[in-house]
Formats: structure tokens, sequence, C-alpha cells
């Protein structure tokens, strides 16, 4: 993205910040108006729920002619409060059905007191006709006994020695039951309207105090970003340049370090960035291609040691052949010509002749085979049945060895000369049956891809000391008592003009891994026959 565009973003986000701000006031504007109405009427339930209460306690305490009055008033908030909750469907559901439920309860409880008054009110009036001593205390028991049922009973009981089961004694003690659980009633009534109307005072608050917060997050927020974001651009375009100019400046030099990564393909790089990665790109080539010459430089120095080794040894070898020879036929000569009667110490030293020669001539021979260094003749070969038959032909002592190969036999056929791939697998076959003196396992995997087939050949033997991995593919190097250290230099010289890779792995008492990999016939250069 261009700096411009990056700019030009910077002012939207702030424009886009206000206008933010705006809707989420207007919102809260909506928001808070609505919980205004939603406390006008939270505060209504709670006001006429006080007033049902209090001419609740009325209805009990004046003469029955006021309680009329104080009736048809309980009545009238009773159907105002159904009327507001029925109209009003913002009020949260549980509350609602709570108190829709109490309300109407309560008006079944104050219907039920009022018969029951009116029933016991005749019940009086026969009580006071029935006997003339009784009729002059039924006016005072029937002015004070809505307030106080029982007390009204228990006056009767005592005074008047009326029975318990008394129609007028169990309708005043059916009222008293009433008439508590009405006052339970209305209490709840009135607790769940306060609770209403105080959940409503609350969430008010809230709404104006998120607007508050609000207003104090987005206006700050607008200044962070539009002067931050210009701060931001300018200095981070500046801080990129002067790291380019230092680069720069260490690549004049022969150094080829990157700029960070996140300053450019992180996000969509701007004018900057696209310079940055330009730059990073350059460097990974030249970085590529100083590591390739110097690839070749190591390449070509071995190269030319190996083929300086090679000269001095075939003519040490030709020059050291002809007297061994001659050394070896005369011992030969000396052993016959001493016959049975020669005395044992002759015989030692004579068949310690005929050794060390040996071993000298094998010596030699290594050197030959290193010095000749043919081009390989390349034909099909299929390494399941190579290596198998290298194995079987080993001269060294394998039986403590432990032999398994892993090998699709249709997928290892590869063009290579049989004869230095059988060369390949005996010195390293060798070297492994040798630095298992307690045997071991000796296994093989070779893996088949489109385009190349990759040999592995691990073992558990003695492993190769970590300083010791860079030179094991250079000639008379060794880490055996007794070695040419040629074996792994002829291994190297064979896999290189098969155009291959060879390395290696070890772990000091646990094993070393060769890993080869050689190309496939159809992209190998070979004499076609």
């Amino acid at each position: 993205m261009s700096l411009k565009k990056k700019i030009a973003i910077s002012f939207f986000i702030s424009a886009f910040i206000i206008a933010i701000l705006a809707a989420f006031e207007y919102i809260n504007f909506v928001e808070i108006k609505k919980e205004i109405r939603y406390l006008e009427i939270t505060d209504t339930v709670s006001r006429k729920s006080l007033q049902l209460r209090r001419h609740e306690k009325n209805y009990f305490l004046y003469s029955p002619q006021k309680a009329e009055e104080e009736s048809r008033e309980v009545h009238r908030y009773i159907g105002e409060l159904r009327e507001i909750l029925t109209r009003n469907p913002n009020i949260e559901k549980v509350d609602e059905q709570s108190l829709t439920d109490r309300i109407a309860e309560y008006e079944r409880g104050f219907n039920a007191i009022e018969l029951s008054a009116s029933l016991l009110n005749k019940s009086f009036d026969i009580a006071g006709t029935s006997n003339d001593k009784i009729s002059r205390f039924i006016p005072l028991v029937k002015s004070t006994y809505l307030e106080q049922p029982l007390k009204s009973a228990t006056f009767l009981t005592e005074v008047f020695h009326f029975p318990h089961r008394h129609s007028l004694i169990a309708g005043l003690e059916r009222l008293d039951a009433d008439i508590t659980a009405l006052r339970k009633n209305g209490e709840a009534i009135v607790l769940i309207s306060k609770d209403l109307d105080k959940v409503a005072r609350e969430k008010v608050e809230t709404v104006i105090r998120v607007s508050q917060i609000a207003i104090l997050i987005f206006f700050p927020l607008f200044f962070a970003v539009g002067i931050g974001t210009l701060f931001f651009i300018s200095t981070n375009v500046v801080k990129r340049l002067r790291l380019l100019i230092n680069v720069v400046e260490k690549t004049g030099k022969g150094s080829y370090p990157h700029l960070p990564v996140a300053a450019s393909r992180a996000k969509a790089p701007d004018e900057v960035g696209v310079l940055i990665d330009k730059f990073n790109d350059m460097e990974d080539q030249l970085a590529l291609n100083a590591a390739e010459l110097e690839r070749k430089n190591r390449e070509l120095m071995q190269t030319k040691k190996l083929a300086a080794i090679g000269t001095l040894a075939a003519g040490v070898a030709h020059e050291l052949n002809n007297p061994l020879n001659n050394i070896h036929l005369s011992a030969q000569v000396l052993a016959k010509q001493a016959g049975e009667n020669s005395s044992p110490v002759l015989e030692e030293a004579v068949a310690d002749i005929l050794g060390q020669t040996a071993r000298v001539k094998r010596i030699v021979g290594d050197l030959l085979e290193f010095a000749r260094g043919r081009e390989p003749r390349l034909r099909k070969v299929n390494l399941h049945e190579l290596i198998s038959a290298v194995y079987r032909k080993l001269t060294v002592d394998t039986g403590k060895v432990h032999f398994s190969m892993d090998a699709d036999p249709a997928g290892a056929v590869l063009a290579a000369d049989p004869e230095q791939m059988e060369q390949v697998f005996i010195n390293l076959f060798t070297n492994s049956v040798e630095a298992m003196n307690e045997g071991g396992d000796l296994s093989v995997r070779v893996l088949s891809s489109v385009d190349a087939v990759t040999i592995i050949v691990s073992d558990g033997g003695r492993g190769i000391p970590r300083e010791s991995l860079d030179k094991v593919f250079e000639p008379f190097f060794t880490t055996k008592d007794k070695g040419t250290g040629l074996g792994l230099a002829i291994v190297f010289n064979i896999i290189r003009k098969h155009y291959g890779e060879i390395a290696v792995t070890s772990n000091e008492g646990r094993g070393t891994t060769f890993t080869i990999t050689l190309p496939r016939m159809e992209t190998a250069k070979f004499d076609a026959e």
C-alpha cells in the first residue's frame, strides 16, 4: 500500500471513530429513553402497590360504611396494576409473571375476605337476635372483627361461651387466616415492585455510565489514532530507509544481511516496503551466488588435492610394486628351502615377512585403485540385488552382525557402474562390520523417488568422533588402528563421478549413518550399449 493511501486511511480511521462514537451515543440515547420509560412504569407500579396496601389497611381499620369505600379503592388499584402489566410487555418477563400472579392471587384473597365479611355480618345479626345479652355487644364486635378476627373469636368463646364449632367462630378463624395470607401477598407485591424499580434505576445509571465511558474512550482514541498514525508512518519510513542505507553499506563490503521481514512482507508493502523486498531478493541471490562459488571452490580444491594425491599415489605404488613382489617371492622361496628342519624363530620370521608383504601389497592396491579413478561405465543396476550380493561376498567376519535391507526391487533400478558400486558398498559394509566388534545391526534402506534413489546405510558401531566427521572422506585419514584411509576417499570419488552426493552422521557409541543420493538413469549421463 502506498504512503499516500496510508495517510488517507489514517484520516478515514479517525473519521470512522467519530462516526462510531456518534452512532453509539445515539443508540445509547435511545436506550436511555427506553430505560427511563421503563423506570417510570416501575415507579408507577411501586407507588400503586403502596397505595393498594394503604387502602387494604384502611379497609380493615374503618367502619363498615368506610370499608366499602376502601374496598372500591383496593379493586381500582388492582385493576390499574393489572392494566399496566398488560400494556407494558417491556417489563422483565420473570418479574412480570411473578407480579401478575401475585396480583391475581391478591384479588382472589381480597374477594374471599369480602365474601367472608358479608357472611359474618349476617351471622352476627342472627346471633344478636337470638340472645338479648349478646345483642348489646354485637355492634362493638362487628366494628372491630375485621381488624383482629382471632381476638373477636376469643372474646365470643370466653365471654359468651360460644362453642369452637360454632359457624361464627369458625368463620372468624378462617377470616384471620385469609387476612394473614392477604397481607403476606401484599408485602410480596410491594417487595417485587420495589425490586423492579431498583433494577430499572440501576439500568438507567448503567446506560448513562456507559455513555460517559464511551465519550472518555473514543475522544482520546480519535486523537491518538490520528496523530499516532501520522507519527508512526513518518518514523517507520525514516527508520526503514536508514536500515536500508546501513545494509547497502554492508553489502558493498561483501556481507549480505537481510532487512527484517516484518518491515515489508508481513503486510502489504508500501513504496519503501517494495524497495526492501527487492533488496532482500537481491541479497538472497548474492548470498546464493557466493555460497555456490564457495562450494565450487571447495570442490575444485578437493579435486585438485585428490588429483595431486592420486598422481603421487600412482607413482609411489608403481615404484613399490616390483620390490614388494620380489620380497614376497623371495620369502616364499626361503620358506620352501627351509622346509621342516627350520627353527621356530626362522619360521616365524618368514611368516611375518609374508604377512606384512601381503599387507603392503593391499595398501599398494588401494593406492592404485585410488589413483586410477576411471570414469564409470553406466549400466542399469538393481541396487537390491547388488547390495545383497555384496554383503554375501564380504571377506570380514559377519557372524555377530544382523543384516537387514528395506528396498523395493522394482524401484531400486538406476544407471550406475556395477563394479564401482560394489566397491562402494564393500568399503561401507567392511567399515561397519569392523566398527561392531561385539556385533550389532547393519541396516540398508533404499528410498525411491521420481528423480533420484537414496541409500541409507546405518550401523550400531562405535561411531566417529564429531571432530573427525569433516575429514572422513579425505585420503589417508582413518580412525582405525590399521587402515590406509583410502576406502571412504574412493567411495567419495565414485559417488561424485556418478553425479551423486554422500553425507555422514554419527553418534559416538551409538553408530554411524551414510546417506547416498544418486540420480535416476533418465537424468544420468551414461554410456549407451
